[in-house]
């Protein structure tokens, strides 16, 4: 399909359909399900993990594997690519469904950044930080350590408070969480209805 043809179904698509055609809204909702659902078992898997006190490193990997899966999610609801007409007005169907304002929780680019630029952070974070103590390996401990200016926290999880300290910065996963089962719930439920989003098709 060459770029004259592609750029016209886009516009119909977004014009006539709020950037979903009536057809292919199964394949959105089962997509959200998926990461939705991954993240959803990663996090029961961190709570496991949690009280069978495994090791550090499997507790900070099961947090890790939901969050990433929770920033997969997002982007079905807040597009990354700039100025793209389709993927901007399905972003704006898809929260319209799910009830989603610009305070979700899922929304918030820090948390999504930081494990998806991971290695561009880890150069600034050993670039800048060259005295004091380093913590290569994850913990699991009070998040009040990375507070210390000589501790550098490489990787840390406060089961406690839900508080993940990722090159020493900190991110409160409890809010994600929740969020992440409201849209689980949500569209397992459309998918059981068949109602999926036509109620949001333009008359």
């Amino acid at each position: 399909m060459d770029k004259q043809e592609s750029k016209r179904r886009m516009e119909i698509v977004v014009e006539e359909y709020d950037g979903i055609l009536p057809y292919c809204e199964a394949f959105y909702i089962h997509s959200i399900i998926y990461a939705a659902g991954q993240a959803e078992m990663a996090f029961e898997g961190y709570e496991r993990a949690v009280r069978e006190n495994q090791a550090a490193a499997i507790i900070f990997s099961e947090v890790q594997e939901g969050l990433a899966h929770s920033a997969a999610l997002s982007r079905f609801f807040w597009p990354v690519k700039k100025e793209n007409a389709l993927s901007d007005a399905r972003g704006v169907k898809l929260r319209k469904a799910f009830g989603l304002d610009d305070h979700s929780p899922l929304r918030g680019r820090e948390l999504r950044n930081a494990f998806e630029h991971f290695d561009e952070d880890l150069d600034r974070f050993l670039l800048e930080n060259d005295a004091g103590y380093f913590f290569p390996t994850p913990m699991v401990d009070d998040h009040t350590l990375a507070n210390e200016p000589p501790g550098k926290i490489f990787k840390l999880v406060d089961p406690a408070h839900h508080i993940c300290v990722l090159l020493g910065r900190k991110f409160d996963f409890k809010s994600i969480r929740t969020e992440v089962t409201k849209v689980l719930n949500q569209a397992i439920a459309m998918d059981n209805a068949g109602s999926r989003l036509t109620n949001l098709r333009k008359p």
